[in-house]
């Protein structure tokens, strides 16, 4: 698929990752908040997968808008500066970290299993990378 990194590159993007999701994790644990609602919540962006109902296109663009860090980063900017805890934004980071460490990219219009990090699920297997 090309637009999909590849070799090292690819390897780099999915350990940085990890270390995003170990980052967001060990300040999730600094800040002494609740382990239950980190788990209620931790998947809470892949209801995102629901746009891809409306098609591939529209799929998409609703996936990546949750599974990117410009959300999360929003939300800890305006939880901040409100005085708020961060804990949601930390939550909704160390998600997407998790996402690109297991290799699950940001998505392309042509399907679900076309991705930045390259080709996932069904489109893998059938070896058409």
């Amino acid at each position: 698929m090309s637009g999909a990194v590849i070799g090292s590159v690819r390897t780099w993007l999915r350990v940085e990752g990890f270390v995003v999701l170990a980052f967001a994790a060990g300040l999730y644990a600094a800040g002494d908040y609740s382990w239950i609602l980190f788990a209620a919540l931790f998947f809470v962006p892949d209801v995102s997968f629901a746009g891809y109902l409306a098609g591939p296109r529209v799929g998409a663009v609703v996936y990546n808008a949750a599974h990117s860090y410009v959300g999360p980063a929003a939300v800890a900017v305006a939880t901040l500066a409100s005085g708020a805890t961060p804990e949601l934004a930390l939550i909704w980071v160390a998600h997407v970290g998790f996402d690109r460490a297991l290799g699950y990219g940001l998505k392309y219009p042509s399907g679900f299993g076309d991705t930045h990090l390259g080709r996932i699920g069904r489109a893998q297997a059938e070896g058409k990378d």
